[in-house]
């Protein structure tokens, strides 16, 4: 299996290209702000082809580009419904009037086929498996992605803004809730198997046994304890 991964834009949140070789099928996961680019770079290193984008939750560091990129290469995008909105109106998630400068010139706005994702869906894109958990907490239609064991291949864990290496999302803007994420940290990431690799949306690649040990939130989730707000990080 390939994955591609790369830190786009002012907030550095994290694409990922997927796929099970170079050379074939990908999908493309939270395409964000001034991604495009660096798309386009890694699907011509590494000869790929886009079959979906798929988005984790709709801020705007982690969709900026679904316009672009879905665009030049005719795919669809999927996200679950609670945060299609965000899409075309970024600054009601940020809590801003509209018409405040939003980073510059963004293109904002739905791609032409939007595919909305459903708690315990199964996506077979690009010849891959990808268990969907809708995950609310940093947002109301946050979601996660997860691949399930290969062979020699651990699970790889897609968390977007739900986990962080030492940390979890910020809850402080519209649509978050602090108690929602404690929950979706629970009954999402407790049950995975400690080998879990977890690529989050900002910040380094982890494991679910490294957070289960050393991340205050998770462990005290595990304890059946609540935890202060985290301190933030992206959007």
């Amino acid at each position: 299996m390939l994955i591609a991964g790369f830190p786009a834009g002012a907030w550095g949140t994290n694409c990922y290209l997927v796929a099970p070789a170079a050379g074939e099928e990908c999908v493309i996961i939270d395409p964000g702000h001034q991604a495009t680019e660096g798309v386009e770079e890694a699907l011509k290193k590494h000869r790929l082809k886009p079959v979906a984008v798929v988005l984790t939750h709709g801020h705007i560091d982690h969709v900026a580009s679904v316009v672009p990129v879905c665009g030049a290469h005719d795919v669809p995008a999927w996200i679950h419904p609670a945060d299609r909105y965000m899409m075309s109106d970024p600054e009601k998630a940020l809590g801003m009037s509209i018409g405040m400068p939003l980073m510059g010139e963004l293109t904002v706005g739905e791609p032409d086929d939007v595919k909305e994702l459903a708690d315990g869906a199964q996506l077979r894109l690009a010849g891959l498996d990808f268990s969907v958990a809708h995950a609310p907490g940093h947002t109301k239609g946050s979601v996660t992605f997860r691949m399930p064991e290969a062979d020699d291949i651990p699970s790889v864990f897609f968390s977007g803004d739900l986990l962080f290496a030492g940390s979890i999302g910020r809850t402080d803007l519209p649509g978050g809730d602090h108690a929602e994420i404690l929950e979706s940290l629970a009954r999402v990431c407790l049950p995975l198997d400690d080998s879990t690799v977890v690529l989050s949306g900002h910040g380094p690649q982890t494991t679910i046994g490294r957070e289960r040990a050393a991340n205050p939130y998770l462990r005290d989730v595990a304890a059946g304890l609540g935890a202060e707000p985290a301190p933030r990080r992206g959007m």
